[in-house]
């Protein structure tokens, strides 16, 4: 058994580990699928281009709001999938690559499983190898999750991991599940001309949002897809290319293709993890402390095999943490996952920070609430924006932001000031008037909202 000083199992964020400071050691990357990870392959970098291009489409076709006259001809659907996965699938083999050629670094393409305490067996396409570590980095990831009536069915069905590659959007789209990964790729197939309805077992859509959000936005789904909202699937049938699948109230939705994006799944089950020591949660996401150790000893996790919450940002701060503890043992430090903005490139594109609504009502807080439409500032005039609005949340007496929540363009651009002021524990009224604003910049819907405080 080859015994290594570091072994990282996943080649996303825990690719991000290893720098040239572990240039003295014997280190191996362990990858089963693709280099870059979910993120980089099939996950936020994709989507985001796909969801440009359904953005650039939608103000072609709308066009005439400004008084200009355009006429969208077609989203060349194929052209648009080979020049996003033409730039990416170079980038990936770059990262390869470049880690096949380092001089400290082994690289072992296959699936690893644990065969005992920083003890690992890798299946490679040509056998299998047993090798050992003094420390271990667990980043291998999530995947999605399919309900089983869908499995059980046999019948073919996309999930956000391979329905990019199509070589056409279908004409009737069936998208299963109402979270952010159904909502930006409803929107990607609808601009590219696809009919989609969404089924959806809660009775809106992005329900983890804050409830003015969520209500709202479903408001807009509403005119644009066909909704089965508090409706789940019993049974899917037909065949290839002409699917019907029936609802638990006995309806059914006629469909060409089906998107299952009803969540993700840590990938934990699939190393043997109970042969190392390495605890898990109830919902499979490896058990670690503060630090991202796990309780196995010299075992460290990262990512969406364990984070509380399953983003790019958070995973690349837990590599930094983790790279960091591996090289100083004696001065450790902690991931913190207290204030995690999050973004849905959608139309329109929506931002978070902090609590919800509903969420200050379940923990008996009664904030102050401010909120500013996009048509109250100058620059949502130049948009004809009338649906945008910005949310904010503060504490009482103190005007310490609690949350902010933004639905409109160029959200998750408008919300960084906000989750700069959280997180440097600036309160409302110091941000609403000590810096300058910009006029007519959009960020006017931000001071807005936090003046409408009445601090």
């Amino acid at each position: 058994m080859r015994q290594h000083d570091l072994v990282v199992i996943g080649a996303g964020s825990g690719n991000t580990v290893i720098d040239d400071s572990f240039a003295g050691l014997d280190v191996a990357v362990v990858e089963e699928k693709w280099f870059g990870g979910t993120c980089l392959n099939a996950g936020c970098i994709p989507s985001k281009m796909f969801a440009h291009t359904a953005h650039v489409a939608r103000t072609v076709a709308g066009a005439g709001t400004y008084d200009v006259d355009a006429e969208l001809l077609a989203v060349r659907w194929r052209d648009v999938r080979d020049r996003v996965f033409g730039r990416l699938d170079a980038d990936r083999e770059e990262g390869r690559r470049g880690r096949r050629e380092s001089d400290f670094v082994t690289v072992y393409e296959g699936s690893a499983r644990f065969t005992g305490p920083r003890a690992l067996r890798i299946d490679l396409a040509d056998g299998a190898v047993d090798i050992g570590a003094r420390q271990i980095v667990v980043a291998a990831g999530g995947r999605p999750s399919v309900p089983p009536p869908v499995e059980e069915s046999r019948l073919p069905y996309e999930t956000s991991d391979t329905v990019m590659w199509i070589d056409a959007p279908p004409r009737r789209l069936a998208v299963l599940g109402g979270g952010y990964i159904a909502a930006e790729l409803a929107e990607v197939f609808a601009a590219a001309g696809s009919s989609v309805v969404v089924v959806e077992k809660e009775r809106r859509l992005l329900g983890p949002q804050d409830e003015t959000v969520a209500e709202r936005f479903t408001e807009l789904a509403r005119t644009r897809y066909d909704l089965r909202l508090g409706r789940e699937v019993v049974a899917v049938g037909g065949r290839p290319g002409a699917l019907r699948l029936t609802l638990d109230d006995a309806s059914t939705v006629e469909a060409d293709m089906l998107l299952v994006a009803t969540g993700r799944v840590p990938n934990s089950d699939r190393l043997n993890l109970g042969a190392a020591g390495i605890a898990v949660r109830d919902d499979g996401r490896i058990l670690v402390d503060a630090h991202q150790r796990t309780t196995a000893e010299g075992v460290f996790a990262l990512g969406d095999i364990c984070a509380p919450v399953a983003l790019k940002h958070v995973a690349n701060r837990e590599a930094r943490v983790v790279a960091h503890n591996l090289r100083h043992p004696d001065d450790l430090i902690a991931a913190d996952h207290d204030l995690v903005p999050a973004a849905v490139f959608t139309r329109p594109q929506i931002a978070s920070i902090g609590v919800t609504g509903q969420e200050c009502r379940r923990r008996g807080l009664d904030p102050l609430v401010g909120e500013a439409r996009y048509a109250d500032v100058a620059y949502g005039w130049a948009m004809e924006d009338t649906t945008g609005f910005c949310k904010v949340l503060a504490e009482r007496g103190t005007g310490r932001l609690l949350g902010a929540h933004i639905m409109g363009p160029q959200a998750a651009t408008l919300i960084q000031p906000l989750v700069l002021a959280m997180t440097l524990g600036i309160d409302a009224s110091t941000l609403a008037r000590s810096p300058y604003w910009i006029h007519p910049a959009l960020t006017e819907v931000v001071e807005k909202a936090l003046l409408d405080l009445d601090l």
